[in-house]
């Protein structure tokens, strides 16, 4: 007789798919950090396209709404406005680039830590101050990772050097 595997829950299954959706081995093509490999400070501050944000402000506001996720799992209340949904960038250095993605990839490995060890019944709760749950807000974060890593890859093949 053959043991039986367990089938993995939800929520490890949308930690999976946030981490592919950042790192790697996502079924869409190429994730955020695969996309940042060559990337340095000047091209990240770069826009190429007027009146519209930069690789290193998309970045930032990735990390942003990992971390409103994290605060609304926590319990409390999140909406980032104005400069805080679209941080500016520093000055284009090498240093504060690395520390951007270096911030960017602590602040989203926590959170992808986080959901795999949510229950599956806390993807029910409804998030604090929102009409929808944790299910549906979990979903969306990973969905509006591949929107901007698109948003990255097209900015990155626009920057003429």
């Amino acid at each position: 007789m053959q043991a039986k595997t367990q089938a993995p829950t939800e929520c490890a299954g949308i930690a999976d798919q946030l981490q592919r959706a950042f790192y790697g081995s996502a079924w869409h093509g190429p994730a955020i950090t695969e996309i940042l490999e060559d990337v340095d400070a000047l091209t990240a501050a770069a826009k190429p396209i007027p009146n519209v944000h930069s690789i290193w402000e998309l970045l930032l506001h990735v990390t942003v709404w990992d971390g409103a996720a994290l605060t609304r799992l926590a319990g409390s209340k999140c909406q980032p406005t104005g400069d805080a949904n679209f941080p500016p960038a520093t000055r284009p250095t090498e240093g504060a680039w690395r520390k951007a993605v270096s911030d960017a990839k602590r602040t989203h490995d926590k959170l992808v830590r986080i959901v795999s060890g949510l229950s599956d019944e806390r993807l029910r709760d409804r998030v604090p101050g929102k009409r929808y749950n944790f299910y549906h807000m979990l979903h969306g974060i990973a969905q509006h990772e591949l929107y901007h890593a698109g948003q990255m890859a097209i900015l990155k093949k626009a920057v003429v050097r």
